[in-house]
Parts: C-alpha cells; structure tokens; sequence
C-alpha cells in the first residue's frame, strides 16, 4: 500500500476558509489529545536540532527521501511529525510514504520505491521488516537509514545505532554518513526439491536456533518482547534436536558432524549483550559459523559459559582476553569462517533467516555479497 505526500502538487489550491477550518480542527484535536501534539512538536523540535547539527549541506536541495513503515510497529504521527522536521531542515523535498502488510512484508513495496528515483529509504520496523525491504531492493546502490522498531532490531544493535531515539535515527537517514556493510545471501532447498532464495543481515541459522523461532507465540513476542523466547526454548528442548550435517566451506572438502544448532552470521551480538559470534563484523566480507554440539546438560553449561561468560564479559577488557588465553576451547561450540557454506542435512528441519521462521530445510547455501548494503550511520 501506497501513501503520497500530504501535499500532492496536483491538488488545488487551498481556499481562505478551508485554510481557517483546517486551522480550527487542528486545535480542536490537540485539546483533545494534547499529550499526542506535544509530543509531536517535541519530536520535530528534537529532530530538526539534530538533522542541522549532522548536515553537511546547507543549500537547498532537490533530494527525496522515502519511508517503508510496518503499520504495526510504528507510532504513524510521531514518526511524520518527525520526519517532516528533518526533510524541512536539510532543504529536502516531501517524502513519500509507503507501508508494508501482511501479504507484502517488504519486498514489493521496496521495488516500487525505487521507480520514485529516491535518494533515502527510511526502514521503519522490526529485523523482520528491514530484511524484507532490502530484498526487494537488493541491487540498488540507494542507502537505508533504519528506523528501528522491533523486538531484536539486531542489525541497528549491531551498527551501534540508537535504538530508541526516534529523532536521532531520522536525522541520520537525512544528514548521517554512508556506511557500506555485507549481505547474506541464501539458497534453500525444500523436500519436495524446490529452491528459494533469501537474503539476510543479521544471521541465518537452522536446528534448535529455527525450532525455538517457530515455536514462539507471535502475540506473546508482542506483548513482552524477548522474553517470549524463553516458552519457546522450553518446547524446542524436548524430544530429540540433534542433527547429522554434512558440509563444505569454501569448497575445501565435505565434513561430517553431528550438532544441535548452526547459525552463520553477518553479526556478531545478540541482545543482552551476548556475544554469540565474537570476530564476526559486518564488512569483512566473511561469515562467522557456530556449529553447538552440547552432550547432555553439562555440555549446555559450557555453552552458556563461553558464550555469555568468556564473550560478553572477560573478552571486553584486556585482562578477561589475558584469562581467557589460559583456557582451552570447548568441544560443544565450534567457530568456522568462509565465504560460501554449503550443508545437507540428514531430515528436514526448521530454518530462520533474522528472526523469522521459514519453514523446513534439507540443504542450505550461504554466500556473501561484500559490501553489498549502504546504511546511513550518524555523521558526527
């Protein structure tokens, strides 16, 4: 669904006593709900100082920018009154809108901004949404400027971009600097034979990681965020997880293992400040792979161990690294890096690409496409 800047030029011109109506109205709705207009004029206020303090061009401009919201993720009038403060202060033309739905999570609407000959996608929503629309526009050397909006909002976590700063992540999208960061590309077959092709940020992952993903309930993660996964990981858990893969990484040669989860990243954090990939980086053209092989519940403590212990607590300061050259890797997790990854497994399992669900997999291949993204980051 489409929706054009509130002040079509094709549309005739306001009469006085229209203009004296609209007038009226607008007052009578901020008695009404003067917290809203409040709000909204502390936004704008906010977004303006902050869009004049990153540009860096002070001329008027004919630049355009778009904004591809999730309608369910979004505060609509906040995020308007925002953005026309932006495209005010950096002298740019009225931005169109354009939103997601159901049956189009993305990757339509992206296509059809593009024919608008922008110049700024702003992403307005969860990881979900943001990979949805860089599929759709995969190719394009058009940056994006995220909005973040989600449950996870992984990729912004991981840029270290504001996360709950609405002013400050739509002046970025106008006045920040390009940052070019790696795409995920990757191909799955199904059972029946049949291919699909996705493109990923953040991680893609199969085993335990897509159980507990498919067995979370959508209204809960609503409701109370991460927390939901916590019900979901107590469902993955029973019954038998393990999985025989066999693999190729860059073409040197097939491998046989037997694990629980693998999860190939472009990053590197999850939230809670767990470090689940600790040399991963989002422009150095590699992935990062983690194959967990646990043996029982003491394999899952060393897992827990290193993973939120070793990375996200000793490997942040130089002694912890000093403490952490003492010890010897664990056999339960293993860490690969590549290029390309190729694996079949021995039965169909559950696959997530970002967050989302999508369905079963007997075979998977990963490629990077290096530097293939541009995302507007703060300038200053």
């Amino acid at each position: 669904m489409t929706t054009t800047p509130e002040n079509d030029s094709t549309s005739p011109p306001t009469a006085p006593a229209d203009v004296a109506a609209v007038a009226a109205v607008a007052e009578v709705a901020e008695v009404l709900a003067p917290d809203a207009a409040r709000a909204e004029k502390k936004v704008a206020k906010k977004t303006a100082a902050k869009t004049e303090g990153q540009r860096t061009e002070h001329a008027a401009s004919e630049k355009i920018a778009a904004v591809i919201f999730n309608p369910t993720k979004v505060d609509l009038p906040l995020l308007r009154a925002a953005v026309a403060a932006a495209e005010k202060t950096a002298g740019w033309r009225e931005t169109l809108w354009f939103e997601t739905s159901k049956e189009d999570p993305g990757q339509k609407v992206a296509a059809e901004v593009l024919t608008h000959d922008v110049d700024v996608i702003m992403i307005a929503g969860g990881d979900g949404t943001v990979r949805a629309v860089v599929e759709g526009m995969r190719g394009s050397d058009v940056p994006v400027g995220l909005i973040p909006r989600g449950t996870g909002n992984l990729l912004a976590r991981n840029l270290k971009l504001t996360l709950d700063s609405l002013d400050r992540a739509v002046s970025t999208a106008f006045a920040g600097k390009d940052r070019s960061i790696d795409l995920g590309m990757v191909e799955v077959e199904r059972e029946d034979a049949t291919k699909e092709k996705f493109v990923f940020l953040v991680m893609a992952g199969l085993g335990l990681d897509a159980q507990m993903i498919a067995n979370t309930d959508p209204d809960l993660k609503q409701k109370v965020g991460w927390i939901a996964y916590v019900d979901a990981i107590r469902k993955s858990l029973r019954g038998n997880n393990s999985i025989n893969i066999r693999y190729n990484l860059d073409r040197q040669g097939n491998h046989t293992v037997r694990v629980h989860t693998v999860m190939i990243g472009n990053c590197g954090s999850l939230p809670g400040n767990i470090l689940l990939l600790p040399d991963a980086a989002v422009d150095d053209g590699v992935f990062d792979i983690v194959a967990l092989r646990p043996e029982g519940f003491f394999g899952w403590v060393q897992i827990w161990v290193k993973i939120v212990w070793e990375n996200g607590v000793l490997r942040r300061s130089q002694v912890g690294r000093k403490l952490m050259g003492m010890t010897s890797e664990v056999r339960t997790l293993r860490y690969l890096q590549g290029r390309e990854f190729v694996m079949r497994l021995d039965r169909p399992e559950e696959f997530e690409v970002d967050g989302d669900s999508f369905g079963k997999v007997v075979a998977i291949k990963a490629t990077v496409e290096h530097l293939g993204l541009t995302v507007k980051v703060p300038a200053k």
